[in-house]
């Protein structure tokens, strides 16, 4: 059976989005691999095995074109409030608090945060089918 490992992003500012994975998500490098051209660094955090990607190219100095094919990552919280409270105190901007529905019943509650290089990310209370 398959195991998910790994989710791959590409990065402009290294220092920058560390941070941002670090203070948003508690994320934070567990190993760092230059290579010619282009470094890879892994970042995780002890609730999960899964771990995010960033990959720096390089000479690279435009924006990446996210294109219209990326969708987001998504993130599980134990208290979407206090994540949401914190995160706005902190002074980030942040989508709207949603709390949506199926069949008559919650289904999920999130918002929605964008990394430095524009990358989506969901923001889910923890429960039900998002563990």
């Amino acid at each position: 059976m398959a195991k998910m490992i790994h989710s791959m992003i590409r990065v402009l500012d290294e220092a920058r989005s560390i941070d941002f994975y670090d203070v948003v998500f508690g994320l934070k490098p567990v190993d760092r691999y230059p290579f010619d051209g282009f470094t890879l660094i892994y970042l995780a955090n002890e609730d999960t095995g899964f771990e995010l990607e960033l990959t720096v190219n390089d000479g690279q100095s435009e924006a990446y074109d996210l294109g219209n094919g990326y969708g987001h990552l998504a993130v599980s919280v134990d208290d979407i409030d206090a994540e949401y409270e914190r995160l706005t105190k902190i002074g980030l901007p942040l989508g709207k608090l949603v709390t949506m529905e199926r069949d008559g019943a919650d289904f999920a509650r999130f918002f929605f945060i964008t990394d430095p290089d524009g990358y989506k990310i969901e923001v889910l209370q923890r429960g039900g089918r998002f563990r």
